[in-house]
């Protein structure tokens, strides 16, 4: 096979699993203007409309199909998602800085610290449900919750600016070091802003996986419900297509998320650029 047939193998391929992987998204977001409030989600269509987006926002009259209970859980997850995301980049950030020197039982801790992402959340979320019974402690999303959510996010962030660190230049610190600048002073002027690019990625890492996580949270939540518990919890009634426009409009912040971490990168790389040509100059 020469290397054109390689190369469109490997586009069909890849055209093939962008499908697999968007194509449900697509179902969904037809589905959503389905006509309310008698539609359901069935198909084909059988009136286009809005009618579910504006039930998302309490902009229909009442009907038999009460409003979903994302309010509350919204703003939990959201809550979450960001404590987690700060506390885990901030552990990853330094463990890994902690790792760019080998010292005694380094292999020991490194696997420990990747467990956490390694063990399924159901046992980890059953296990923390269990002590948190046996030690008389209540269970909240800020509290038994949140552990949880750390203790699987911090792997990630850890793994992600691991690699930055295999990457850096070790040089330049030693240059600030040898004029007599502090490690601190170094730290937060010259090597911070050299992996920042490395410290968004662990962050878009944190609060996406914070955000979307079920079975850890399922256990370890207590009363409130968080975003995913509560959309899970309706489905157990009835499915109506308001599941779906808000699963558009929750795509489309993830997209949104994703086009703020591309234009904070760019503007990272273009000042780090400028800087470069500065110092040539």
């Amino acid at each position: 096979m020469n290397a054109n047939g390689i190369k469109l193998g490997l586009a069909f391929y890849t055209t093939l699993f962008i499908v697999f992987l968007y194509g449900p998204l697509v179902v969904l977001a037809i589905l959503s203007f389905q006509t309310g409030p008698e539609g359901g989600p069935q198909f084909p269509i059988i009136e286009w409309s809005t009618y579910w987006y504006k039930h998302l926002f309490g902009l229909t009259p009442p009907s038999r199909i009460a409003p979903l209970p994302i309010e509350d859980g919204l703003v939990r997850s959201l809550v979450l998602a960001v404590m987690t995301m700060v506390v885990s980049t901030v552990l990853g950030v330094a463990s890994a800085q902690a790792f760019r020197s080998r010292f005694k039982g380094s292999g020991i801790v490194f696997y420990l610290i990747v467990l956490g992402m390694m063990v399924p959340g159901v046992l980890v979320g059953l296990g923390m449900a269990l002590v948190a019974n046996a030690f008389g402690i209540d269970r909240h999303w800020w509290g038994t919750a949140f552990v949880l959510h750390v203790v699987y996010t911090y792997p990630f962030a850890f793994l992600v600016m691991l690699a930055i660190f295999n990457r850096f230049d070790p040089s330049v610190e030693e240059a600030a070091w040898s004029l007599g600048v502090t490690p601190a002073r170094t730290f937060r002027k010259i090597t911070f802003p050299l992996i920042f690019p490395g410290v968004l990625s662990a962050m878009l890492f944190a609060f996406t996986l914070s955000y979307d996580e079920f079975s850890r949270t399922l256990f370890a939540s207590g009363r409130d419900l968080t975003l995913p518990l509560a959309i899970y919890g309706t489905f157990s009634v009835e499915v109506h297509p308001n599941v779906f426009a808000f699963g558009v409009l929750t795509t489309l912040f993830s997209f949104a998320l994703l086009g703020t971490y591309a234009v904070l990168m760019s503007l990272t790389v273009r000042r780090a650029r400028r800087v470069a040509v500065q110092e040539e100059a």
